[in-house]
């Protein structure tokens, strides 16, 4: 019987976890190695050792409605993206609203976590930790893995020659904070990704010149959508899901294409991906097209080669005087933690979990790692509903036979409706939009055609919130305030 659970980190995804073992009558105890919660959002001016690191300008990509816990709204008066100060004060907020605080053990750190002996029974792990020098060892029944993905970072030197002889400065993107001390200089940043585009803008308010280096495009998406709403809560509809799944897949793409250049042709910007269907996470910058019209930001393709001062790309041009280089070349996943490494295995950056939670090869489902799939919508919520899933594992209540089949999830990168709607029906908290329909039509038709926002997840079911429905009949509200 699961009684003490282990959650590693106080991000967003472990402060779930620990209030949903709190929720189930579990007894959760938190660590984590910083002094404060927020895991990813707590901004520090230096990078540190083993933590997540943000620069200061960091923004929500999600907006406010689609991104909260879903039994805890943003304040009205929000804005609906965030700048990262302001979302750490919303994260403290929900650990002092259901008092999570007293079960974080602070500036504690996680070295070991090992399976008991008797693991093939009892399904206990041991778990080391380190605080002020002193080693503390103790036995939990589950551990929920709540570290996070952006922590390690992805530095590969060895596929651009000649970056020993470059006399110019570099590093990766984690160690950036502000643009001042560019100011003047000529930058290269590396790397497509959220990180790269938002450097590379910012930096072209200071620097003489910056050029972005792209190895694959990607399609650059902009917060304020039609009408000037939040492109989430226009884009992330059950409707829109139904007729995707419907619709023959060569019309889904073609629709898809015409969807991401509905405000530029990215081919004119160059920025295309080269696979054009490619449904990969896009960029959230609406500053990038702008900053490339007006020639701060130049695109380039890939890096052939660097030289003491120029850079060679593979189309042949040189960039010559070159000062900085930003790798924003994205993070590895890594559990230091893990005595055997075969448990969380990860291969080419992907990891294979059950259900994009569970780690296969365990005689019993005692671990869960929460936060690591990527889909085209918010963490929080996703974390939130992986921690409900994983605790009723734990339990004993469900757990489908693919597990004992060997069915798993292999990628990080999912549809977000149709990943948490398998979630949610397994354990009974998916609305049922037709039985809405007789019973609550206005409901009904907003949760079909509206934005799928958290609260449609603690409707029904167990761990229910009284608040859901009013939460999503006044969500347009609390946008337009």
């Amino acid at each position: 019987m699961v009684r003490r659970v282990a959650v590693v980190g106080a991000g967003v995804s472990g402060l779930a976890a620990t209030k949903c073992c709190l929720e189930e009558g579990l007894e959760p105890t938190c660590f984590e190695q910083s002094e404060n919660v927020g895991g990813l959002w707590h901004y520090t001016d230096r990078a540190e050792e083993g933590r997540a690191s943000i620069y200061r300008t960091v923004f929500t990509n999600s907006c406010k409605e689609m991104m909260c816990y879903p039994d805890f709204p943003f304040p009205d008066d929000h804005p609906n993206y965030m700048h990262n100060a302001r979302l750490q004060h919303y994260i403290c907020k929900y650990a002092e609203h259901f008092d999570l605080l007293r079960h974080v053990r602070f500036k504690t750190l996680v070295t070991k976590v090992k399976k008991r002996p008797d693991f093939s029974v009892t399904g206990q792990w041991e778990v080391v930790t380190r605080r002020d020098g002193k080693e503390e060892t103790a036995v939990f029944d589950a551990v929920m893995v709540c570290s996070g993905h952006h922590v390690y970072p992805n530095l590969p030197l060895a596929e651009f020659p000649g970056i020993q002889k470059f006399k110019g400065c570099y590093f990766h993107s984690r160690e950036y904070k502000e643009p001042e001390k560019f100011r003047g200089k000529k930058v290269l940043v590396i790397g497509l990704g959220n990180s790269g585009c938002d450097i590379a803008a910012e930096l072209s308010t200071v620097a003489s010149q910056v050029y972005l280096s792209s190895r694959s495009g990607s399609w650059v998406m902009s917060r304020v959508w039609d009408n000037g709403y939040p492109w989430d809560m226009l884009v992330i509809t059950r409707f829109r899901t139904w007729l995707g799944n419907i619709l023959p897949r060569a019309i889904s793409d073609w629709l898809y294409v015409r969807g991401m250049n509905r405000f530029f042709k990215h081919e004119n910007f160059g920025l295309m991906p080269l696979d054009r269907t490619s449904r990969k996470e896009p960029v959230f910058n609406d500053d990038l097209p702008s900053r490339i019209a007006c020639g701060v930001v130049v695109m380039k393709p890939n890096v052939k080669e660097f030289r003491e001062t120029s850079v060679l790309f593979q189309d042949g041009t040189v960039q010559d005087d070159v000062d900085v280089v930003v790798f924003a070349t994205g993070y590895s996943y890594s559990y230091p933690f893990m005595e055997d490494d075969s448990i969380i295995k990860c291969r080419d950056n992907q990891v294979t979990l059950y259900k994009g939670i569970l780690p296969p090869r365990l005689e019993k489902p005692t671990m869960a790692v929460i936060g690591l799939v990527q889909s085209l919508g918010p963490i929080i919520p996703t974390a939130d509903l992986q921690c409900r899933w994983a605790v009723k594992v734990f339990q004993g209540r469900w757990l489908g036979k693919c597990w004992v089949k060997g069915c798993f999830l292999t990628t990080l990168q999912t549809d977000y409706i149709t990943y948490m709607d398998e979630l949610a029906s397994a354990i009974g908290v998916k609305p049922n939009v037709l039985k809405l329909l007789l019973t609550d039509p206005q409901l009904a038709l907003k949760v079909f055609f509206g934005p799928c926002s958290p609260y449609q997840f603690r409707l029904v079911g167990p761990g229910k919130w009284s608040g859901a429905r009013k939460a999503i009949l006044t969500q347009w509200d609390r946008t337009l305030q």
